[in-house]
């Protein structure tokens, strides 16, 4: 009789992640940071030295849904800043990919998301709303990304993603960076959001 496959892995902490089960206890932040400072958005094909990360867009992602919603209360910012911390483990896939890989890839990711939620005092389930104002920001992210490191003329970004209102946009610009000095970044700014929780 075959052995099932392992569905688990090894984090740098110590934990032991069950992919197919994952519980808040076997989250942390730092294995978050450090996944997703290394994991490259657009697949690598990123202008510069260093390639973009998940954990510099979310970086980016959590300052415009703040621009966005001046008021909003810390746990929305905290969950926009978490909006893809599940790829620490499964890595970033292009909307094409996930297409192609069908629903099993959202039902791992949702898994992944209501865990890390919980970890750290988000609602495992974030409200329709509160969800619409992070992909705006997300879009927005990408439209930034897209035009100013990834290649697409502004008329190609405008037409995929929703040209953005320049007052939200101002003053961001994309500099890229070591993948340790994200990770520092992105631990950083959830501890400031942590204590404020």
């Amino acid at each position: 009789m075959a052995r099932p496959a392992r569905a688990w892995q090894r984090m740098l902490s110590g934990r032991r992640l069950d992919l197919l089960d994952p519980t808040p206890m076997d989250i942390e932040v730092e294995d978050i940071a450090h996944g997703l400072a290394f994991v490259a958005r657009w697949n690598g094909q990123t202008q510069g030295d260093y390639a973009y990360s998940v954990a510099e867009h979310s970086l980016l992602v959590e300052t415009l849904y703040s621009r966005l919603n001046p008021d909003a209360p810390v746990k929305w910012q905290l969950a926009a800043l978490l909006h893809d911390a599940p790829e620490y483990v499964i890595g970033d896939m292009i909307s094409p990919v996930k297409a192609a890989v069908g629903p099993g890839y959202g039902k791992l990711d949702d898994k992944l998301q209501a865990a890390i939620h919980i970890r750290f005092g988000v609602p495992a389930q974030v409200p329709a709303a509160v969800k619409k104002q992070i992909k705006k920001a997300d879009r927005i992210s990408a439209w930034l990304e897209a035009t100013q490191i990834a290649g697409f003329t502004q008329a190609e970004a405008d037409k995929l993603f929703g040209a953005p209102d320049p007052a939200i946009t101002e003053g961001l610009s994309i500099a890229l960076r070591p993948p340790l000095e994200v990770r520092h970044a992105f631990t950083a700014r959830h501890a400031q959001l942590m204590e404020a929780l």
